[in-house]
């Protein structure tokens, strides 16, 4: 057992996927900074906007998983090199147009609500109730975001 109670393999097992989780957070947090920055024509003043709240609420979500990793007794990523290595979200260079950085976003959210479920699972057998409550909200929240996305695209 680890100082919270939970098996110590399957308390660093988990770690080891929040690990894999705040790689594409991070990687995901710095599309959409580069969203927000680029983004161009008639609908920049709503995409700005919009970036900027995701990248925010992102910003907060980054920190949660790495306190949740240090949680359960492990150390989080914390280089570039490392995020670029762990992640399968890949970072969007040069993209300016509503379409395309709609698109990616939902797309990276896709991403990071699979993960969070593969999360969700592990946790709930390994009874982590702190990491289930975490990613059922994460959930919850990107699922609304998805399909406002999908939604805008058309």
């Amino acid at each position: 057992m680890n100082f919270i109670g939970l098996d110590a393999q399957k308390a660093n097992q988990l770690a080891d996927q929040l690990n894999d989780l705040l790689a594409n957070f991070q990687v995901y947090y710095q599309n959409l900074r580069g969203f927000h920055w680029n983004i161009k024509g008639p609908q920049f003043f709503e995409l700005h906007v919009k970036f900027e709240e995701l990248y925010t609420e992102a910003h907060t979500q980054i920190d949660e998983v790495a306190e949740r990793i240090l949680t359960l007794d492990k150390s989080p990523l914390h280089s570039f090199a490392d995020y670029l290595q762990a992640a399968e979200i890949t970072p969007a260079v040069d993209v300016s147009d509503a379409e395309n950085t709609v698109g990616i976003t939902l797309s990276n959210i896709q991403a990071l609500i699979k993960r969070e479920r593969e999360i969700l699972e592990m946790a709930g057998e390994a009874n982590d109730e702190g990491t289930v409550a975490l990613m059922s909200d994460y959930i919850a929240g990107q699922e609304k975001t998805a399909w406002m996305l999908k939604s805008y695209l058309g």
